[in-house]
């Protein structure tokens, strides 16, 4: 009799123990791997883009720069926080090219990531323009950048298009991409750092911050008065918050010097 008993609480502990154990982990398919990240990015960047540009055509003038950084700001912390784990939530190719060059991701998704930014910010812009009324959306140019207007405005404009991107663009491998600091409130810090800059800098160069968020408006109203700064300022505030992290500021693993 002890015997049986013995025999029937091994089993119970084997059967506990085998519901317990979680199940192994099945790698990632081939459309989980390539094809849902780039999905991600795009849909990720349309409806960015999209809110984005409904904030600014649609903005009511007593709020000035309150209600585009607020509505930019918080699409960016919850479009970050639900495609984390898909893609990791770039939407803006100075941070796919950041992540890249500090270790995040592959080369060979570099360009597709960049291609599905691109065409979300067209999407996005164009899906504005169905949404807003016609006088509405030529009055705000489509949302493109359309506060530069003479070259003395260049300097100002290139310049705080650097700066607040490299802000941003550390927000994100600090917080995302580097291991020592790597923080889950990176959607919501990323979010911040988006309004901020907004109400910071949005007189001066109207704080882009992204060229997929400049081309999609752009294409869409044909809009291409001082169209490059939106992407030389972003891309080298990117790429200089890359160098950074890689330099001086990564733990030890993304640092290439003084380990």
């Amino acid at each position: 009799m002890a015997l049986e008993k013995m025999e029937i609480g091994e089993v119970g502990t084997s059967l506990m123990s085998s519901e317990t154990k979680p199940p192994p982990a099945r790698p990632p398919n081939k459309f989980e791997r390539l094809f849902q990240p780039c999905l991600a990015e795009l849909v990720g960047t349309t409806f960015f883009v999209f809110i984005g540009c409904v904030s600014v055509i649609e903005n009511v003038e007593s709020a000035g720069r309150l209600q585009p950084a607020l509505v930019h700001g918080l699409a960016v912390a919850v479009m970050v926080a639900c495609m984390a784990e898909i893609s990791g939530s770039h939407f803006n190719p100075p941070f796919t090219l950041a992540i890249y060059l500090c270790g995040g991701m592959e080369l060979n998704m570099v360009a597709p990531y960049l291609a599905s930014q691109l065409v979300g910010g067209v999407l996005g812009a164009a899906m504005a323009k169905v949404m807003t009324s016609r006088e509405n959306f030529s009055k705000a140019s489509g949302a493109a950048f359309a506060l530069l207007q003479t070259d003395s405005d260049i300097g100002a404009a290139v310049f705080g298009e650097v700066a607040m991107t490299c802000l941003v663009t550390m927000v994100v491998l600090l917080g995302a991409v580097n291991t020592t600091t790597r923080s889950p409130m990176v959607p919501f810090m990323v979010g911040c750092t988006v309004i901020i800059n907004i109400l910071a800098g949005g007189d001066v160069s109207g704080t882009c911050l992204n060229p997929a968020r400049a081309f999609g408006p752009a294409i869409v109203h044909n809009y291409w008065v001082y169209h490059w700064v939106y992407w030389v300022g972003p891309i080298t505030g990117g790429l200089i918050a890359a160098v950074l992290v890689r330099l001086l500021l990564g733990d030890r693993k993304i640092r290439l010097i003084l380990k």
